[in-house]
């Protein structure tokens, strides 16, 4: 039984080295491309999301005229589900890319803890009465928006200032 468990150790130790290996080299090409540091300064966006997210775009933020476009590719952008004299009730779209919505989601959670903004964001959709799940959604559309204008502008993300109440 020990040779076996030192067998299946030095497998694990192995894969894990090849798993470091691996993301040693997606982080080398996701800094390769011109839009890395745009996307990287986005708290919550590191080098492994950042690269599925160039990945599922394709890269070309030219594909999006606008981050409405942005959002329902990724499934972050709710579409009707009327009929007859029923109107106004939303769904999530059946067809979406669930890599990007995968990115937006993690990364969503990472700036919860990282970011202020973010974080009051968060704590505003659970005060107006939604769920976990369905804040973390909409703080992600919020961080699509903000990261399709970054990407246009090809400017970096700076956390706004505080805003204190003048007594």
């Amino acid at each position: 039984a020990a040779a076996m468990v030192a067998r299946l150790a030095k497998g694990v130790i192995a894969l894990d080295e090849e798993i470091a290996e691996l993301d040693a080299l997606i982080e080398a090409r996701f800094r390769e491309h011109p839009h890395a540091e745009v996307i990287r300064s986005l708290p919550g966006m590191g080098p492994l999301l950042g690269a599925e997210f160039i990945a599922a775009t394709g890269g070309d933020m030219d594909a999006f005229s606008t981050p409405d476009r942005l959002a329902g590719f990724a499934g972050l952008a709710p579409v009707p589900r009327d009929s007859g004299r029923v109107s106004g009730n939303m769904r999530r779209p059946r067809r979406y890319h669930r890599g990007l919505l995968r990115a937006f989601y993690l990364s969503s959670m990472a700036s919860l803890r990282t970011c202020a903004a973010s974080r009051t964001y968060y704590q505003r959709k659970r005060d107006e009465g939604k769920g976990h799940k369905q804040a973390v959604l909409s703080l992600a559309r919020r961080r699509a928006n903000v990261l399709w204008a970054m990407l246009r502008d090809g400017a970096c993300y700076k956390p706004a200032p505080s805003v204190t109440l003048a007594a």
